[in-house]
């Protein structure tokens, strides 16, 4: 596994410097746009809209469209509004894990201590475990400000990037504005389907069976089979009423 990010951690006045790596790969085959005549694979231009010209890259400027007109950045102002390029992610205060919404969770990343920081490194999980916190902070990686939490996780330091609230949108824009009057036989009944298939988390008990089947196919063709593909016929409920539908499930 090759680390993607090197800097340490500080945590109060003592450092921990360590490496990042990513926890998480795509699983999922990956394909490439073909022709269909000759299945040569297709390239993408860079193209003046206007003239129908490519553009060599040297000609090429950023800008963003504001009140119908766009303003031009060049690299100056980008390196003017970067956040100080530094090495050093500071724990700057300690949260309870649960109380941060899982929909600002992002990207999780495996922390190592470099030589030298192993001791502190276990300090601080051992610290974060006994006291079911996580540590907050903000750090930079590829030119760009993140915010963090770092955290325990199957032995080892775990650090998850968030969302700022800024990148959040208010549930309002979906929220019904209707007042719907839920029965109480209907919420017993909920409640109690909810139990019934109530089980300890075990996330090695799902798969990815979309790439699985998906690979089997391109398995199949490889060898110039006829792939068998599964139809699924969707199920229509025997009763529009709320209320029938949870009998026939509990039964």
């Amino acid at each position: 596994m090759r680390a993607i990010w090197t800097g340490a951690i500080g945590f109060g006045l003592v450092n921990i410097p360590i490496r990042i790596f990513s926890a998480t790969t795509d699983s999922r085959p990956d394909f490439d746009m073909l022709d269909r005549k000759d299945h040569s694979r297709i390239r993408y231009k860079r193209v003046n809209e206007k003239t129908g010209k490519e553009v060599d890259w040297n000609g090429i400027v950023k800008g963003h469209l504001l009140k119908d007109q766009y303003i031009i950045l060049d690299d100056a102002d980008f390196e003017e509004a970067s956040p100080e390029k530094t090495k050093m992610i500071n724990l700057q205060s300690f949260v309870k894990t649960a109380d941060i919404e899982s929909v600002y969770f992002e990207s999780p990343y495996y922390l190592k201590a470099q030589k030298g920081g192993e001791k502190a490194y276990e300090l601080l999980l051992k610290a974060l475990e006994k006291t079911k916190m996580a540590g907050l902070s903000t750090f930079v990686m590829r030119n760009t400000e993140n915010l963090a939490i770092i955290r325990p996780y199957r032995g080892i330091l775990l650090l998850n990037k968030l969302r700022f609230e800024e990148e959040i949108r208010p549930v309002e824009e979906i929220k019904s504005s209707q007042n719907i009057k839920i029965a109480k036989q209907e919420m017993d009944m909920a409640v109690q389907l909810i139990k019934r298939h109530s089980s300890d988390f075990d996330i090695a008990a799902y798969r990815d069976e979309y790439s699985k089947e998906l690979m089997k196919i391109i398995r199949a063709k490889a060898k110039g089979k006829r792939p068998t593909i599964r139809k699924f016929k969707p199920r229509k409920a025997a009763s529009d009423d709320l209320l029938e539908q949870l009998k026939a499930s509990l039964a």
